[in-house]
């Protein structure tokens, strides 16, 4: 429930905080907020019509070749989850800068720009939040629950955008993106041993796969702490040399990059959010 809630809250918060600030643009310029809406509307159903498309393709595949689909999804997430984190990691202390000046130049171009601007913003934040979540759902025992701390995070997202726009919260950026992108380094170093996992399951990792420590003890199949260890950590009850290997990996560097407080960085042109 944790990790989906952590991408609900963090790719939500993004998009929301996009969606905020064109708002607030267009209410101090006296503009319809309609054109906004109608881009945010398309994106979200597109988001959907994604999501379900992905579920459907993979219940009707094989065996061999869902196990293999499940581990590429696993790869792409940890791979949009590790550029998200780099990319927050260094400029997070100057996103809110770079959204105004970005907002400002699409209202100047006038109403389509805006559409555009809304539309592919939550569409690349709706994308990511389904490739993550359908990979998280994937080694979880308990998918409802997952499903309901996606759903958590998402609105508790959208109740911190209403806040910020209103005026009425403040947060410190650059720290909620660093917390939170250390919790989603420990999911992506889940997703990658689960990947790894799932790719020996359809015969196509074949090394190192003797056992590398037994975990049968913590993590008891069929009970609420062993939901819990495996769909944060990612952590079968009996993990395997290359699982583990890929875990550590992954894990241990990525978590001292994000820990490590990032440079301030130069003043440049208006960069494109991820």
């Amino acid at each position: 429930m944790l990790p989906s809630f952590v991408i609900g809250l963090r790719e939500g918060l993004e998009a929301a905080l996009i969606v905020g600030i064109i708002a607030a643009f267009l209410v101090r310029r006296r503009r319809s907020l309609r054109p906004m809406w109608a881009g945010v509307g398309l994106a979200v159903a597109l988001c959907l019509g994604a999501a379900i498309a992905f579920t459907v393709v993979g219940s009707t595949l094989s065996f061999r070749a869902r196990e293999t689909a499940e581990g590429v999804l696993s790869l792409v997430a940890v791979g949009g989850v590790s550029y998200m984190v780099v990319w927050m990691h260094r400029h997070a202390h100057e996103l809110k800068t770079r959204l105004e000046e970005q907002a400002a130049i699409a209202i100047d171009a006038g109403g389509l720009a805006l559409v555009a601007m809304a539309f592919f913003a939550v569409l690349r934040e709706g994308v990511e939040t389904a490739v993550f979540l359908l990979a998280a759902f994937q080694q979880t025992a308990r998918p409802l629950l997952a499903g309901i701390g996606a759903i958590a995070g998402i609105v508790v997202a959208i109740g911190l955008g209403y806040g910020i726009y209103r005026g009425g919260v403040r947060i410190n950026l650059s720290r909620f993106f660093r917390v939170t992108g250390l919790v989603l380094v420990v999911v992506a170093a889940g997703l990658l041993a689960s990947a790894v996992h799932e790719f020996a399951e359809a015969g196509l990792v074949t090394i190192a796969q003797e056992p590398a420590v037994d975990l049968s003890w913590l993590i008891a199949p069929g009970t609420v702490r062993a939901s819990l260890i495996t769909g944060m950590f990612g952590l079968q009850p009996i993990p395997t040399v290359a699982e583990a290997v890929a875990w550590f990996l992954y894990a241990v560097p990525m978590a001292a990059y994000v820990w490590r407080p990032a440079r301030p960085r130069a003043r440049q042109p208006a960069v494109v959010a991820p």
